[in-house]
């Protein structure tokens, strides 16, 4: 099957090509960027060398984007962006796996409050968020567009979602810190981002106003059926990649660790990509870099009467190109695994 990828040359563009170069059940068949029209795949990626198939950017026209014969495409672009190309390709009967913000948030009132307007809120009933661990199976029959998950609620809704439902932990009182690596912020310029700035750097930012909240919150609400508010506190920390966090919550009377495990495991029965740790082993992003997995463990503590759960996941593909491919295969039957082992 033929894929093209648009706004191939960002960090999360970067890690889909290399992926569908690879994947035995598909063939990359475009890669698009304004302003690298014409180059060679080869010289912009130098790591695909030999296995670009020739490949060279083209311009990013919705037109003739829509009048090609690939079936379907991966959207790697800023929010606000993506959400005309969605609106083109889903028009013209192609699938779309997006990897912005755009489609992620149902309720178009929330979505204002954390983006600002919206380019195609009449795509919102099309679109189905998709966590494929979590999210209910309808959605390869419903889906014309795939809002593929952030990374960092990537790193938080699987251990909180199963915990929830079986009424181990409470819903008040849940604190996250999550620590991201810089390439979460995407490929630019900015004097932040500068190595001198970063490396022996660590902070928090975007206190109770990421965007991803939103997000979080939302799913957290539809997935187990009742609102649910966290206290979010995002960090970025002097690494390439990578996301750890850490999830204090108070249990829930008579919930034990054991308990804890029992739902994790029946939640995360025969999923290829989810690995529950040994209670007190912490994950490690050492661990899961370049890798489609989420690691994830808990511990207790009697003193404070808290659940302390910690994951750790690469951001740009767990987080990002991997979980869109990953979609992609759940949706056009081929194995769960293809391309991502």
């Amino acid at each position: 099957m033929k894929v093209g990828i648009v706004g191939a040359s960002g960090y999360s563009g970067e890690v889909l090509v290399k992926l569908l170069l690879g994947h035995p059940q598909v063939t990359l068949a475009a890669v698009t960027s304004r302003s690298l029209v014409g180059k060679p795949l080869a010289t912009v990626m130098p790591a695909m060398r030999g296995i670009d198939r020739g490949l060279k950017f083209v311009d990013s026209d919705l037109a003739a984007l829509a009048a090609t014969d690939i079936p379907l495409f991966f959207l790697a672009l800023p929010h606000g962006t993506a959400a005309a190309y969605a609106k083109a390709l889903v028009a013209a009967g192609k699938r779309v796996i997006d990897l912005s913000a755009d489609f992620r948030i149902t309720d178009l009132a929330t979505y204002q409050k954390y983006y600002g307007e919206h380019h195609a809120p009449e795509l919102l009933k099309d679109a189905r968020y998709v966590l494929p661990e979590l999210t209910p199976p309808a959605w390869k029959q419903e889906a014309k567009l795939v809002a593929s998950p952030g990374c960092y609620p990537t790193s938080i809704l699987p251990p909180l979602v199963p915990l929830l439902r079986a009424g181990l932990i409470t819903r008040e009182h849940i604190v996250v810190n999550s620590y991201s690596g810089v390439s979460g912020a995407g490929r630019k310029v900015d004097e932040a981002y500068l190595y001198v700035e970063r490396a022996e750097s660590s902070k928090a930012y975007k206190l109770m106003k990421h965007q991803h909240l939103g997000e979080i919150e939302e799913q957290l609400a539809l997935l187990t059926g009742a609102p649910t508010v966290i206290q979010f506190n995002p960090h970025l920390a002097p690494m390439r990649r990578g996301i750890a966090t850490t999830i204090t919550v108070p249990a829930a009377k008579g919930a034990t660790v054991e308990r804890v495990y029992a739902a994790w495991r029946e939640a995360y029965a025969g999923a290829p990509f989810v690995q529950l740790l040994t209670s007190g082993e912490t994950p490690d992003t050492a661990h899961v870099t370049g890798t489609n997995r989420i690691d994830f463990s808990a511990v207790h503590d009697p003193r404070t009467g808290n659940f302390i759960l910690t994951s750790a996941e690469d951001n740009l593909m767990k987080g990002a190109g991997g979980q869109a491919v990953q979609s992609m295969n759940l949706w056009c039957g081929f194995p769960e695994t293809a391309g991502l082992v």
